[in-house]
């Protein structure tokens, strides 16, 4: 899903990753004057919080493997995900990076 809810100080926004998926139903999707939009650069997945942890299970846990059913990849991910939740500093660091402190 494009957006993500979350809080601001101002009220409720919602970032939207500016994929252009509900550009052609924006009339269908008004948003209320009390929501704030935070607009994502398209095809910037390094600004997606959700792409980064991806990213690191791909990296750390889950790449250089041969699946053998459906199950067995859902098993590798469960496992990958259970690694990275023992381990909250990780989720920490993606948000304390050089570039994310500037934003």
């Amino acid at each position: 899903m494009p957006r993500y809810r979350s809080w601001s100080r101002r009220g409720p926004c919602c970032r939207s990753d500016g994929s252009g998926r509900l550009a052609h139903d924006s009339q269908a999707h008004r948003v209320p004057k009390n929501i704030s939009i935070i607009a994502l650069p398209a095809k910037c997945p390094e600004l997606n919080p959700g792409e980064n942890i991806w990213q690191l299970m791909r990296y750390n846990w889950l790449s250089n493997r041969v699946f053998t059913s459906h199950d067995n990849i859902v098993d590798h991910c469960c496992e990958a995900w259970n690694k990275l939740i023992d381990q909250p500093w990780r989720i920490m660091t993606i948000g304390r990076r050089q570039w994310a402190r500037g934003l």
